[in-house]
């Protein structure tokens, strides 16, 4: 079989994929490209995800691309409505049939001589080896493993006679109605498991080893459907998302300069929500200062709503063994479960997980340094698309595709093949990858990139930043080297 070329190779076809491809096609249009898919449909983790009450953490403004308007009302928007957004945005611009589904890029070989990329690809079930080439790979793979989540060692769990489910594994056949819950976590996707469960489980308790900052927030953005009704679509649109791009980072950036009093006024916030008998120092006020973490929303305050109910409630102690009803904890104390669900995070990974080698020796991106936050210091022609920590995913992601077309762009017009990220400047520091405590990140950081202590090697986390630099900042800017 003779192996398949193309001008670009974009790896996975989910919400950052279906961006590339489309940015590719706005502004590169001459190129060839396909994305390999090593599912069996579009849409990533709004596809992977099938928990109850799955929805963004982020509004749909700035989770929505630059390029299409988001038009639903509800700002914070359920799992099907995004992956309804995605799969239509593929529709409308006939990005499916670039697809490759059930293939699963396991190593790309660099070589310089050819100035391509070799990709070792398996397809389907049977996971046949076939070869792909391009000139430039674009991965769009996410950061997280999507066949297994990650669930601790807990001690006993063999003798649980329920059911013990990780929400990124959840399957129609998990039934909760008239049961008892306990979701182990505290993060956003228990915050989003707990209020569903509770509309028609006996009970749900959250059991937390620590309290996470919970905000309320309204679900629909009052003003932008205002907006929608006065103004077109797309202007509309672009008001609203920059007026959440700007709160976003005057909320941030206050949490920086005065993290005591935004953690009094989030622990005040579920006070006011909880009564004052709640003890809310206990089960509500972390040892961390806000965005040390990511924030976890409540929309329409329902978390808070399924607690004053008494259909939930929150047990703050750590795991001592599951046993043969429930779970036994440190403090004496014991849960009734008839289901557990393990909502205790993700297991980070580096591009999807894809060996890469460059001209035969093979590449240890922890030893690498991330450029611009999407190129990595001696690796030719390949960026990855990521997102904010502070912010919406798709902001970064819209940037980094923009940047990659302008990339491609300049290349072509001066008959440039290769372009690689070098840090040539001895005063730079390394940095870990992300500032994050959160525990998924503590995990993997030893796996990840680092950054640099200043550009373009360090990640601002901030769009307006991102904008000037991978915009309208120059290509040809000493670090990335052309031949």
């Amino acid at each position: 079989m003779p192996t398949e070329h193309f001008d670009v190779l974009i790896i996975g076809a989910g919400l950052s994929g279906v961006g590339a491809a489309r940015h590719l096609q706005m502004h590169c249009p001459d190129r060839s490209y396909a994305i390999l898919e090593g599912r069996s449909s579009i849409g990533g983790t709004w596809d992977l995800f099938r928990y109850p009450g799955i929805r963004s953490d982020s509004d749909m403004y700035t989770l929505g691309y630059s390029f299409k308007p988001w038009e639903e009302r509800k700002a914070i928007a359920d799992g099907p409505s995004i992956l309804k957004y995605v799969r239509d945005t593929a529709h409308e611009n006939d990005i499916e049939r670039h697809v490759r589904f059930g293939h699963t890029a396991t190593r790309a070989a660099w070589s310089t001589a050819d100035a391509r990329w070799t990709l070792e690809v398996e397809r389907g079930d049977a996971k046949e080896r076939v070869s792909i080439t391009c000139n430039f790979l674009f991965m769009c793979s996410g950061y997280y493993r999507y066949d297994k989540g990650f669930t601790p060692d807990f001690a006993g769990v063999e003798t649980f006679a329920g059911r013990v489910v990780h929400p990124q594994q959840w399957t129609d056949d998990v039934t909760y109605a008239g049961k008892r819950v306990v979701v182990i976590g505290s993060g956003a996707t228990a915050v989003t498991l707990v209020p569903e469960l509770a509309k028609q489980a006996a009970h749900v308790t959250m059991l937390q080893r620590s309290p996470t900052y919970i905000v309320a927030r309204p679900s629909e953005d009052a003003l932008a459907n205002k907006l929608r009704r006065w103004l077109p679509a797309k202007l509309a649109y672009s008001l609203t998302r920059w007026k959440r791009v700007l709160l976003g980072i005057y909320i941030f950036q206050r949490c920086r300069r005065e993290p005591e009093k935004i953690k009094r006024m989030i622990v005040g916030g579920a006070r006011m929500a909880l009564g004052p008998d709640f003890d809310v120092a206990k089960h509500f006020t972390p040892r961390y200062n806000p965005w040390d973490q990511r924030l976890c929303l409540a929309p329409d305050g329902d978390f808070f709503a399924s607690i004053r109910s008494g259909r939930a409630s929150v047990a703050t102690d750590e795991i001592e063994r599951f046993t043969e009803t429930g779970i036994q904890l440190k403090s004496g104390a014991h849960l009734e479960a008839d289901v557990i669900v393990t909502a205790t995070g993700l297991n980070l990974q580096v591009l999807g997980g894809l060996q890469l080698m460059v001209d035969g020796v093979p590449v240890d991106l922890a030893k690498t340094m991330n450029y611009k936050g999407l190129m990595y210091s001696g690796v030719p022609n390949l960026a990855s698309s990521s997102g904010y920590t502070n912010a919406s995913w798709t902001l970064k992601c819209d940037l980094t595709c923009e940047y990659v077309c302008r990339l491609l762009n300049y290349m072509k017009k001066r008959g440039i093949k290769q372009c690689t990220p070098y840090n040539t400047d001895p005063s730079i520091t390394e940095q870990p990858w992300v500032s994050f405590s959160s525990s998924y990140f503590a995990r993997a950081m030893h796996l990840f990139p680092k950054q640099g202590s200043k550009a373009p090697w360090k990640l601002y986390q901030n769009y307006p930043k991102d904008i000037m630099l991978l915009r309208y900042g120059k290509l040809d800017d000493g670090a990335l080297k052309f031949a």
